[in-house]
């Protein structure tokens, strides 16, 4: 069945875009945070634990608003939800562009993370209401398009409005953007109501604990957290790791990011496709072992030519899309209907929460004695990216075993 390859029908096309959008919107809003970094340390005389708190603040308030949100998640239309979440997320938005003090964008970026960490998740119950498990893997390819796109236009064009226009530009284009998406999906996207018929616990403490209780959700759970521990534990350091290394300057920076950026775009529905008519779970381990062979070389490298650096950074993305697609695909097959709401809000709240703590071990690991001295350690962090890889290909094969039962 796995092999079997079902076409899309125009409504199934329509809600694919607009989650990738929607998927587009929010991402963007996390990663211009990175870009914009210098200009508002210096405008808003922020120091580099404030700006630090600011970026943090998201992830931790997304991963908090998801456990919360997720004994409710499987009560309402998820339409509804969707539209709830996606306007408080351009609201904060709007704040974080509306922002003159530290404290006033630390708030902002709290409420943006309170409704923005829950829009992946709503997205994900749809596409597992809407798409069966044969057709999953392509959604999933389109759905993290977003994340490319996000590298190729967010940086590049957050870096040209701030230098013109001031640092808040961004925001304000993210609010009016995702204006035009919020429209769309009022205008033409259905109501999603079919796990309304399910059984689902009335008691939504109840709900949320036997969710949580649940051993073969668990698994899922665990490989997604070990996923994002593993993939988010060098990303935030790869800007410093670059220019302080690899002697990449300021002004390649860029086009690193969108070289990398088009490449993911590319690959996403390749892997998509070849995860529904090959094996979800052969093209993880594939994309896994590929990952640990380039990470080893990368973590390892000193001063490179920007098209050496390019190449490498673009396979890696390959290794890391690679196993993210197939991953997303076979967990997200693993919940009853009546508990797809909430199992997808713990597990993005697991996802965000993950990552977090990655980026904290990676600065206990690594070590920059001036701001301008190389990365110190950064081998060592590899490593550790390696141990967890070899565990998800673990964890990820139970899944895979739990998904086949089903």
């Amino acid at each position: 069945m796995d092999k079997e390859k079902i076409s899309f029908t125009f409504y199934q096309k329509f809600v694919i875009t607009i989650l990738a959008l929607t998927q587009f919107s929010v991402v963007l809003d996390f990663m211009v945070m990175s870009p914009l970094g210098d200009v508002l340390m210096k405008q808003m005389n922020l120091s580099t634990n404030q700006f630090g708190i600011s970026v943090a603040a998201y992830a931790v308030s997304a991963g908090i608003s998801g456990l919360l949100t997720a004994g409710f998640a499987d009560r309402y239309d998820r339409k509804k939800l969707l539209l709830f979440f996606y306007i408080g997320f351009i609201l904060g938005t709007l704040f974080c562009g509306l922002a003159t003090t530290y404290t006033m964008l630390l708030a902002a970026r709290i409420i943006t993370g309170i409704f923005g960490g829950v829009i992946g998740s709503i997205s994900m119950a749809i596409v597992a209401d809407l798409f069966p498990i044969q057709q999953r893997g392509r959604v999933m390819g389109f759905m993290q398009m977003g994340f490319g796109a996000s590298q190729v236009l967010g940086i590049p064009i957050s870096l040209y409005l701030s230098n013109h226009w001031g640092w808040q530009s961004p925001f304000l284009m993210i609010v009016g953007m995702a204006t035009i998406i919020l429209v769309m999906i009022v205008v033409k996207m259905q109501p999603f109501i079919s796990h309304l018929d399910s059984k689902t616990e009335n008691n939504v403490f109840k709900h949320l604990w036997n969710t949580i209780k649940n051993r073969n959700y668990r698994i899922g759970f665990l490989t997604t957290a070990l996923l994002s521990l593993g993939g988010f534990m060098m990303m935030p350091w790869g800007s410093a790791f670059a220019i302080n290394n690899l002697k990449i300057t300021n002004e390649q920076l860029p086009i690193l990011f969108m070289v990398a950026g088009v490449a993911t775009l590319i690959i996403m529905p390749v892997i998509g496709k070849l995860s529904d008519t090959i094996s979800k779970f052969k093209i993880f381990t594939f994309a896994s072992i590929w990952m640990i062979i380039v990470v080893v070389i990368y973590t390892n490298m000193t001063e490179s030519p920007l098209l050496v650096v390019m190449i490498l950074n673009v396979t890696m993305m390959i290794g890391i899309m690679g196993r993210m697609v197939p991953s997303m695909a076979l967990v997200s097959a693993l919940p009853e209907m009546h508990d797809r709401g909430a199992f997808m809000s713990i597990n993005s709240s697991l996802q965000q929460i993950a990552g977090g703590i990655a980026s904290a071990i990676g600065g206990m690991i690594l070590v920059q004695k001036t701001k301008l001295s190389p990365l110190e350690h950064y081998d060592i962090l590899g490593y550790v990216v390696i141990v967890f890889a070899i565990a998800n290909i673990f964890m990820l094969w139970r899944v895979s075993k739990l998904v086949k039962v089903k």
